[in-house]
């Protein structure tokens, strides 16, 4: 057969494709812990606190792991395009390459998509903590926690459309929260407000960009200026619903279980199925995991109109 040199080498569309898969803008190394994973399944013990530091006294007292596990599965995931032999003869536009491009953002932003689907989901039933309860949920407890609430609800005037004033009281009593709860020993697990960022649906962004940056707010200076970090998900299709999350610690609110990275592969050219059916097919495939971490670590908050 012959062979059109058409410019798209699996090769060459390799290198383009990591190119702008490593340039695209993502979130989820900052929200979320990675973990390797080696296996089919991973089941997470330790989720439950260290022991505080404790005088030596008679010796030391071990503590083993906390009775709360869940287990999580690998999920494999993929993106394909088919191209036919004659599209690649007869373009002139770079249009498959930018098809390439596409597939390549598509998968960069993947993980952020699987963590909106995460704080969307938070509170529904079977979208469960490591304490056996909905992420966002009003009576989490564990062990000495007593009950403790990371779902909030705020009575503003348009909970679509919230001003500067009402997000910044918000967020105040969002990071309120967050610094009262407690492990399972009853000790705090927020050590300060450090590492906040709000996650916002897409209509929000800029009232939740001058909450965090302005000076003044309501004619009062504004002591939430530069706490947080804010985040846009346009997967976040509730416009009233928003979250706080607090990522510079060990362990954050979520969980990036990590089995297998991205790989990029082609039936080109030469294969059997450009022989037989003169169709081209590139593609992507990775193994890996997307769940909860903390829930002392995030809050959501649901705007209620007046």
């Amino acid at each position: 057969m012959a062979i059109i040199n058409t410019g798209l080498i699996t090769k060459g569309l390799r290198s383009e494709f990591f190119s702008r898969f490593e340039g695209t803008k993502s979130y989820y190394q900052e929200l979320s812990t990675r973990v390797p994973s080696s296996s089919d399944t991973e089941t997470y013990r330790w989720l439950g606190s260290v022991p505080r530091m404790r005088e030596w006294g008679d010796g030391r007292v071990a503590r083993g792991m906390r009775t709360e596990s869940y287990s999580v599965e690998n999920l494999k995931y993929e993106s394909t395009i088919e191209v036919d032999r004659d599209e690649i003869a007869d373009d002139k536009t770079g249009q498959i390459r930018i098809r390439i491009g596409e597939m390549a953002a598509r998968a960069a932003t993947h993980k952020d998509y699987l963590i909106a689907q995460l704080l969307i989901n938070g509170g529904t039933s079977g979208f469960n903590s490591y304490d056996g309860v909905s992420f966002f949920n009003q009576s989490h407890e564990s062990g000495d926690s007593g009950t403790q609430n990371n779902a909030l609800i705020a009575t503003v005037v348009d909970a679509e459309n919230p001003t500067v004033a009402e997000f910044t009281t918000t967020l105040k009593s969002a990071i309120s929260a967050m610094l009262s709860f407690k492990d399972d020993q009853g000790d705090p697990m927020s050590m300060g407000a450090s590492g906040m960022v709000c996650v916002v649906p897409s209509n929000m962004y800029l009232t939740a960009l001058e909450a965090v940056n302005a000076t003044i707010v309501g004619g009062t200076t504004n002591v939430l200026e530069g706490t947080a970090k804010i985040v846009a998900f346009p997967w976040l299709t509730e416009k009233s619903k928003w979250f706080l999350l607090k990522t510079d610690d060990v362990i954050r609110p979520l969980i990036f279980q990590d089995r297998e990275p991205i790989e990029f592969t082609a039936l080109a050219e030469d294969s059997e199925e450009s022989f037989k059916r003169e169709k081209l097919y590139y593609g992507v495939r990775a193994r890996y995991r997307m769940t909860y971490g903390y829930w002392q670590y995030a809050v959501q908050i649901k705007l209620s109109a007046a």
